[in-house]
């Protein structure tokens, strides 16, 4: 079962892979892309990726005591992937943007609300 945590980092791999990749493979193209180094994945952070054809999805991260993917085929249908500025080889997002990826919400269609968020200089101390 996959659970979200909410704290940790999640990077939308840009690009599509190869879905035959597996855990060495996996954290090959994050390094090779510059998302992070093997010890910076191993912190809890979520790396996600598509196929070609976004029928297919892998999540690739760090669970507690070893690595774990969670992988995903459509039947029907594709994954709505965010446009990624044209130097980036990753986009960030948070997991509520995941579950609406995940559910087949295209995020170019939702409208967030503003709401107040704690800047990082004020949670220190």
């Amino acid at each position: 079962m996959l659970s979200f945590g909410g704290a940790a980092p999640i990077y939308l791999y840009a690009g599509v892979a190869d879905m035959r990749k597996s855990f060495d493979g996996l954290l090959g193209l994050i390094e090779q892309a510059g998302m992070a180094d093997a010890q910076q994945a191993l912190s809890g952070a979520w790396f996600v990726f598509r196929n070609r054809r976004n029928d297919r999805l892998k999540i690739f991260y760090f669970d507690r005591d070893g690595l774990a993917i969670w992988y995903k085929r459509l039947e029907q249908g594709r994954f709505q992937w965010p446009r990624a500025p044209m130097d980036h080889s990753s986009i960030t997002v948070d997991s509520s943007q995941l579950r609406l990826i995940l559910e087949g919400i295209d995020l170019d269609s939702v409208r967030r609300r503003r709401r107040y968020r704690r800047s990082a200089a004020s949670r220190v101390g």
